[in-house]
């Protein structure tokens, strides 16, 4: 094995690991919406629906 084997492999692991964080962090429910960016923390329980 050369350098530059050495070197496409920990590139393809570093991206494999950087995907599977992504779509782990999607998939992992929240309260809030999927995008994770925190602003959905709205409690609607207080609201009252009209009929």
């Amino acid at each position: 094995m050369n350098a530059q084997q050495i070197i496409v492999g920990v590139l393809f692991l570093g991206a494999l690991f950087y995907i599977g964080r992504q779509i782990y962090r999607s998939l992992k429910s929240k309260k809030g919406c999927a995008s994770g960016c925190g602003k959905c923390g709205v409690d609607f329980s207080k609201i009252d629906p009209k009929d």
